[in-house]
């Protein structure tokens, strides 16, 4: 069956590139196949062409899953099939998960893997555009090569909420920083020549009644934060979909809400892709008025609504067959836009080597050095004694759960380890811990080879402390499984391993703590640690990457992307809305923090939290110096770099806005990763998007800047004192269109 359908894929793929190629004359009737014609030209040519049934057809589509039925014959396997239209040269379009990496749910596809990035929250940790460029193009590249055209990709929601389940897919709490990456991911993915979606659209932080949850807060503040991050991707990576999201926000699903769908995005920012569901959140036919272009995953939903519901609704003239040729053409705009049409998938080999070196290279770049007493880290390589403990260290690197978990591709290794997790819920068959087979105990042995290198399961305490008693330095890896469909209960570590830490640390003051979590922890064995090192969910190649870093192969230059907090009592909701209820529970979720975000939050309260947004240590020093601003329609702000260390490293100086027109105001404006020999310096200028300097007003539907002066921070991180200087910005109402 496999090589029927590739060779089916690959006839399919001669066909459409040989009429592609052909001047319009040659098309006949087909003139929406000419790549002459703008994809605007070409979408509406072909949607012309189509019947109404051909336009329904296009307007739904299932699982491709054996849930509850087989899929399509002609679906790959994987989240989701929609069919095209042959005799117009429309191909289907076969979507798979992709958050980081290829996914094969169910095994539907046997035995055929993917590689893994690292988690999103690693990808922003790098603080570096080009990170997130080549992961989404590495995505894009194996997804192209297994035939599918559309990745259910680009997670672009703030991480509001610590123990959101979904933190590790998303990119941080600040809009600057998210957007911009997450923009450059989707750019990257459709350089590959596939379609990726901006998800989930919007306000998606929790995943307690996921389904059912009213994120509440005011649409000024909403703009400034959650609905800015997915403008700035948008604006970046120009995505062929957006995918809306499960929760409502103030008081609509996020999949019907006029406000979101219509005036916002596809008003305001005037956006022309289309709007595809998430999997079981579409409600009724009418979401297509409210803005809602397509139904994914209809099992999940109590009807096929954009079937023959909306057939009927068409013809009975509740919805105009105007908005049918909308949502259509949007489609046909994206496929004929990133290439899908003119350059089909086609099954072919994967460099699964080179793939590999991307993660690795990303899981490097995220690490983030939180700790280092007395300079510990980087361990010299020849150590006599080390003990590693905990954390399936044997067997390979954490990845979080869910429809973004990936399977490592066969034969290229060792297999993966699965624990299965257990419990229940929609979510529940797909509760397992992944370990992706790069162990770290193996890369540290394959630094160290004239060394004793002991391993301890960390099972038990005791048998944990007396490993590292009897070593000159004690390695202790925890883990926190982070999954959609279920929150942290707290931000300790579970099954009991802050007590292990704590064994440990009593027993070898030199204890390296690496964190393989979906996001910020506790640490109250904090004070005794030697070095503690943020290592996320590192992806295929993550157990090389932490050894890289902790034997000083690469100087650690990842930035936290969130802040983290010294307890729950700390955050807006100190009691998580609708943990441990249904998932479909109608509950609220007030949203008193607005637009201030983790580190805003914290900065407006005089909080001091366990670790700020922004912060992480090298193996060599960095200095700044000559800080200028100028000013006018916004800000431009120069400064020096200079490695004043005897290590190569790389830096992020970051820019916050300190005060705006006289008032106080803290909000990160400007960020660059700058890689620097011993002794070298650079002049680094980053210019403000005058967005990050203003105030949303509904009233005016712009971006309200004050006239005055605008004071700025230069520092290593969101709380640091670092370096001020100002400068006079003009009085101005930015509209979002021109």
């Amino acid at each position: 069956m496999k090589s029927l359908r590739a060779t089916r894929l690959g006839a399919v793929s001669a066909i459409s590139l040989i009429m592609a190629a052909a001047p319009a004359h040659a098309q006949g009737a087909r003139p929406w196949l000419d790549p002459r014609l703008s994809p605007d030209e070409r979408a509406a040519l072909a949607e012309q062409a189509m019947t109404l049934d051909e336009k329904i057809a296009m307007l739904h589509g299932p699982m491709a899953l054996p849930f509850p039925d087989p899929p399509p014959k002609e679906a790959i396997g994987g989240a989701g099939y929609i069919p095209g239209v042959p005799r117009l040269g429309i191909p289907a379009l076969q979507e798979t998960d992709a958050s980081l990496g290829v996914t094969n749910p169910m095994n539907i596809r046997p035995d055929d893997g993917g590689t893994a990035l690292p988690s999103g929250l690693a990808i922003a940790a790098s603080f570096d555009a080009d990170v997130a460029r080549d992961g989404g193009a590495m995505v894009g590249r194996e997804a192209f090569s297994k035939g599918f055209n559309v990745l259910l990709a680009g997670g672009a929601n703030l991480a509001r909420e610590p123990r959101n389940g979904r933190n590790f897919e998303y990119l941080g709490e600040d809009p600057l920083l998210a957007g911009t990456l997450g923009g450059a991911a989707i750019a990257g993915a459709q350089s590959s020549g596939v379609i990726s979606t901006a998800k989930h659209f919007a306000l998606n932080d929790q995943e307690s009644a996921r389904h059912g949850v009213d994120a509440q807060i005011d649409e000024a503040a909403l703009r400034e934060s959650d609905l800015l991050a997915f403008q700035l991707a948008i604006e970046i990576g120009k995505p062929g979909s957006i995918m809306c999201a499960y929760n409502k926000v103030n008081g609509d699903y996020a999949c019907g809400s006029d406000f979101l769908l219509n005036r916002v995005l596809k008003g305001d920012w005037g956006y022309r892709g289309w709007v595809m569901s998430d999997w079981g959140a579409t409600y009724g036919a009418d979401f297509a008025l409210k803005g809602l272009d397509q139904q994914s995953g209809q099992q999940l939903d109590k009807s096929v609504w954009f079937g023959d519901p909306l057939k009927q609704a068409v013809r009975s003239g509740q919805i105009p067959e105007a908005r049918i040729s909308d949502m259509v053409r949007r489609i046909l705009r994206s496929m004929f836009a990133v290439g899908i049409v003119d350059r089909p998938p086609v099954k072919q080999a994967i460099d699964y080597t080179a793939h590999a070196d991307v993660a690795r290279r990303a899981a490097a770049e995220g690490v983030v050095l939180l700790k280092n007493r007395a300079n510990l880290l980087p361990m010299a390589a020849g150590a006599k004694r080390i003990a590693v403990i905990g954390g399936g260290a044997d067997a390979g690197v954490l990845s979080g759960g869910g429809s973004s978990s990936v399977t490592p591709p066969a034969g290229q290794g060792d297999p993966p380890r699965f624990v299965p997790v257990g419990g229940e819920g929609q979510m529940a068959p797909w509760w397992r811990e992944v370990y992706h087979p790069s162990s770290p105990l193996k890369a540290i042995r394959a630094l160290n080879k004239d060394a004793e290198v002991t391993f301890d399961t960390g099972r038990y305490a005791s048998a944990a402390a007396a490993a590292a008693a009897k070593a000159d330095v004690a390695i202790v890896f925890v883990t926190q499984w982070m999954t959609e469909g279920l929150d942290a209960a707290d931000l300790t570590l579970p099954n009991g391993q802050d007590a292990l830490v704590q064994a440990v640390i009593a027993a070898n003051p030199n204890t390296i703590v690496v964190l393989e979590t979906g996001g910020p922890i506790q640490m109250p064995w904090l004070d005794g640690a030697g070095a503690v090192v943020q290592a996320w969910y590192p992806g295929a190649k993550g157990g090389d990457a932490i050894a890289d870093v902790l034997f000083g192969r690469v100087n650690p230059s990842g930035r936290l992307p969130m802040t983290f907090p010294q307890s729950v009592e700390q955050l807006p909701r100190p009691a998580l809305i609708g943990f441990g209820g249904s998932e479909r529970a109608a509950v609220a979720a007030p949203h008193p923090e607005g637009a201030d975000v983790g580190y805003r939050w914290f900065a407006a309260r005089g909080l001091k939290p366990l670790f700020p947004f922004g912060h992480g240590l090298s193996y060599t020093d960095f200095r700044y110096s000559d800080l200028t601003v100028a000013g006018g329609l916004t800000l431009t702000v120069s400064f020096t770099v200079e490695n004043i260390g005897k290590t190569t490293g790389a830096d992020v100086p970051q820019v916050y806005l300190a005060t705006a027109a006289g008032e106080p105001a803290v909000r990160l404006i400007g960020f660059q990763k700058v890689r620097l020999a011993p002794g070298q310096r650079r002049t680094v200028t980053l210019k403000a998007d005058p967005r990050l300097l203003a105030r949303y007003d509904t009233q005016a539907g712009g971006w309200r800047l004050k006239g005055g002066r605008y004071q700025v921070r230069l520092a290593k991180d969101s709380a640091s004192p670092g370096m001020t200087a100002g400068a006079s910005v003009q009085a101005q109402l930015l509209k979002d269109r021109p």
